[in-house]
């Protein structure tokens, strides 16, 4: 029997050309079963019929032997074979096409393995530098209290001569499927907790947990040029993972204390110098010393006044990109003495009444 006038061309149905490659076939069935799924269009009818008549096209386009038939000879080339997707309900559809619908959404249809083990919980710790160490940069140990591997049983969790068994519930997936339509939702094994496996002689020291609490101390390198709000990351120093997986990050949120003479702007450094009225007058140089001891010169030029900013350029912390460093400023005050001494004042008198002249 020829097949209804009104049937459309499988190709239009899925929106895809001729020549489509069976991953774009795949991919725009899967589109259109997951808009007019009928779970999303409760009591649609016209939903119901855009999902048969895509899950029809798509029975027949991803079946090599007979997509041929179809290309060379239409509806008519299937020779009326197969399901019947019109008169079916959508329950029989579901039934009917179990396979295809769990390859598609999960499930255990879904060729789906074994669970793949969780990877540990990462950790975050804080740690106070100092300005020299943040400028020079340096290695220090990082205590971090958390989960570690038990001693006893090595991990497993198991006491000594025993050993952890598969579930049974979920053949050691740790994930059970249930089925509502043709979409397959995955939930914790209620038996293992997810784990995958049963404990049934439990390790003594760690109640079955494979971990204990411990104290432990993490060398952590901190690069020149650290600064406050920096997070530094020290892979695989987390929490361990279950029997297998990885073990999570550590993460150390930096915190450089303030200094009582420097003053920080990013990578720039600022300092506070005092030099004598004379030495203002005439000029003079400074040995400033840097917060890793080390020494720079710097030149006062003659007739500099109070609160004069002098900068060396690339005299500052390092940058962490290590392209260059900041800038040095040194913010020049001029001493004034208190006390003077009766030769003094008359020689100021007189440098008064040079300068007034």
């Amino acid at each position: 029997m020829n097949p209804p006038m009104s049937k459309r061309d499988y190709y239009e149905v899925l929106g895809v050309q001729k020549d489509a490659g069976d991953d774009e076939i795949r991919k725009a069935y899967k589109k259109l079963a997951v808009k007019f799924h009928p779970d999303r269009n409760p009591d649609n009818p016209e939903a119901e019929a855009s999902f048969k008549e895509a899950t029809e096209a798509y029975s027949v386009l991803s079946d090599g032997e007979k997509r041929a038939a179809y290309d060379r000879f239409g509806h008519a080339g299937l020779g009326g074979a197969g399901f019947d997707f019109q008169g079916a309900g959508i329950g029989d559809i579901f039934t009917h096409f179990q396979d295809l619908f769990s390859d598609f959404f999960g499930g255990a249809g879904g060729g789906g393995g074994r669970r793949r083990a969780a990877r540990g919980q990462d950790i975050r710790v804080e740690t106070r530098l100092t300005l020299e160490e943040a400028f020079v940069g340096c290695k220090k140990e990082v205590k971090v209290r958390g989960a570690a591997p038990c001693d006893t049983c090595k991990g497993s969790g198991a006491a000594e001569g025993s050993k952890a068994e598969t579930c049974r519930h979920c053949g050691g997936a740790g994930q059970v499927a249930t089925q509502r339509g043709f979409i397959m939702f995955s939930t914790t094994c209620p038996s293992c907790q997810g784990q995958g496996r049963i404990i049934t002689n439990p390790c003594g020291d760690c109640k079955g947990q494979g971990q204990v609490l411990k104290e432990r101390k993490v060398l952590v390198t901190f690069p020149a040029g650290v600064d406050s709000g920096v997070r530094l990351r020290v892979s695989g120093q987390g929490m361990p993972g279950p029997e297998g997986a990885p073990s999570g990050d550590l993460y150390v949120d930096v915190e450089v204390a303030p200094d009582e003479r420097w003053e920080r702007d990013g990578a720039d450094l600022l300092v506070r110098e005092v030099i004598a009225f004379s030495e203002a007058a005439l000029g003079t140089e400074l040995d400033v010393e840097l917060p890793d001891q080390s020494k720079v010169q710097v030149e006062v030029p003659k007739g500099t006044q109070p609160g004069t900013v002098l900068t060396l350029r690339g005299k500052g912390i390092p940058r962490l990109d290590r392209r260059a460093r900041g800038d040095l400023h040194i913010f020049v005050n001029v001493a004034v003495p208190k006390k003077l001494s009766r030769k003094a004042k008359k020689l100021l008198a007189e440098l008064d009444a040079e300068l007034a002249s």
